[in-house]
């Protein structure tokens, strides 16, 4: 007998979740729309505009292009440590920025290795400011995830075509132009975008490296606007232009993703020749290379900040508790919401479109451009000041909410398909099948998700520069405010706080996971 159809009910997690996504990101581009009007975009705008596009263009095409050697190295050698050499290339997304802007410091800066190599050597110190310090800040953070996207394209070649390939007596630039060429050019366009769009947000790179008339960003003019000049609706204008430039670039990287078309294969390992000689010692330079310009930055920083732990400066502890407040409850927040909208998505409920709309919103959206809206917003009710850690911990939530649906989206469908019909079988009650199957068969993405927002919200210094006072600052923001003073080797102390601390709340979260998923 056919069951009766139940009739259709919207699930009030999930919406609640997409109402408040949508104020955050549509409501605070709106406030942000209202203001835009009353201030023309100037001279100084368009600079900031100017060198916000050449910094991200170059920043991708350097990024990307050195990319590439390393990627094909790691690709087609196999040696001792190949492994932990491709995790550490994942660490960079989850470094705080000021920890990397630190270590790259201690290496280039003024007083760094490099420039008291050349001082030795009787050559001109260089400087490390500027649209040059920019680059090198995005190439340091951006050149692991190129490898990676990169180094994922080659090992989807199945491995059937390399077999064909030597069956049929091909050269290494016939190879190169029939099956390594192909994957490239599906492939670079979408690593170029996905960096070109990150850079555009950049913010505390341009804060601390850039500045000025000649190196000023679209985010850091908008936090200049609100924190110096106290001009709302200038800030408003370039908020706007903002979201518009990240929009633009989400939307030419969806329009720009290709399948490289060779195919599922048979699931064997990746069989990319490694040719020795010449050939040999370039691929071992490539990845030495970037071996070393990931690692010395940040043992240079571990080899500054040791000594200070002993000198801790006062306030720290306030900073770092305030900092482990955010982090853990935006990762609680992102982590519920995005749950119940993947849950809600997988089974098609009522508003499942909007729901899965609502989740790719703060893909748009930037740390500075929802912060000004909410500046806009809060600021007849209460001085920004109070509202510094609630309305940080929201935008850290938001922001960090699309990372954890589409971890969670995957598996959540996987899930009602796989125990769905057994769930309705056994009559089981919402409270005891949450319990019982889907936190369960959930808890590796919930882990890794909440990780990901913990050491995301942990290193941020975005929108609490727009609200914090002298009291109330976050780690991050604590440790500028050291820099800005010169006191380089207790902020180097409190950066190697912040890092461990960051890489201990995504271990924590994610080992959660991974000891009450299945087996």
């Amino acid at each position: 007998m056919a069951s009766r159809a139940r009739p259709l009910r919207l699930p009030m997690g999930a919406a609640l979740a997409a109402a408040l996504l949508g104020a955050m990101t549509l409501g605070t581009v709106g406030a942000v729309a209202i203001h835009a009007g009353a201030a023309p975009i100037g001279p100084a705008d368009w600079a900031a505009l100017r060198f916000t596009l050449l910094q991200a263009f170059l920043s991708a095409l350097i990024s990307t292009a050195l990319a590439i050697p390393v990627a094909r190295a790691l690709a087609r050698r196999r040696f001792p440590g190949r492994g932990a050499l491709i995790t550490l290339m994942g660490a960079p997304f989850l470094l705080p920025v000021i920890v990397a802007i630190l270590g790259l410091l201690a290496i280039f800066g003024r007083g760094g290795t490099l420039n008291q190599l050349l001082t030795t050597a009787g050559l001109p110190p260089i400087s490390p400011y500027g649209l040059h310090g920019v680059l090198l800040a995005h190439v340091f953070l951006n050149l692991p995830l190129a490898t990676r996207m990169i180094l994922q394209g080659w090992q989807a070649i199945p491995a059937e075509r390399f077999r064909l390939a030597r069956s049929l007596a091909l050269t290494p630039m016939a190879q190169f132009r029939h099956l390594e060429f192909p994957m490239l050019r599906a492939t670079l366009p979408g690593a170029f975008l996905t960096i070109f769009t990150l850079c555009l947000a950049s913010f505390a790179t341009a804060l601390i490296l850039g500045g000025g008339p000649a190196a000023t960003t679209v985010e850091l003019a908008i936090y200049q606007a609100l924190r110096f000049d106290f001009a709302p609706d200038r800030a408003a204008t370039l908020a706007l232009l903002q979201f518009a430039l990240t929009t633009a670039a989400l939307l030419a990287g969806w329009a720009l993703i290709r399948d490289t078309g060779f195919g599922a294969g048979l699931g064997r390992p990746p069989e990319l020749p490694a040719p020795k000689g010449w050939r040999r010692a370039l691929d071992a330079a490539a990845i030495t290379l970037a071996a070393a310009f990931l690692i010395l930055p940040l043992a240079a920083l571990v080899a500054r900040g040791l000594p200070g732990l002993t000198n801790l400066p006062q306030g720290l502890i306030g900073a770092t508790t305030r900092s482990l407040a955010i982090a853990l409850a935006s990762a609680a927040l992102a982590t519920a919401a995005a749950l119940a909208l993947a849950l809600a998505t997988a089974r098609r409920a009522m508003g499942h479109r909007l729901f899965d709309a609502a989740a790719t919103f703060p893909l748009a959206a930037s740390s500075l451009v929802i912060g000004t809206g909410l500046f806009l917003m809060l600021r007849p009710f209460a001085a920004p000041s109070d509202l510094a850690i609630p309305v940080t911990i929201a935008t850290n939530a938001t922001l960090a909410l699309p990372y954890s649906y589409r971890l969670l989206s995957p598996p959540a469908r996987a899930l009602l398909a796989d125990y769905g019909r057994l769930t309705a079988a056994l009559a089981l009650t919402p409270a005891a099948k949450f319990r019982l199957v889907t936190l369960p068969q959930l808890a590796r993405p919930l882990g890794f998700g909440a990780g990901i927002t913990a050491a995301l919200s942990m290193g941020d210094l975005g929108v609490i520069t727009l609200f914090a006072g002298q009291t109330n600052a976050t780690l991050p923001l604590y440790i500028h405010s050291l820099m800005g003073s010169y006191r380089m080797e207790q902020a180097a102390a409190a950066s190697l706080l912040l890092l461990t601390l960051s890489f201990t709340l995504f271990a924590l979260f994610d080992g959660i996971g991974r000891r009450h998923a299945p087996a």
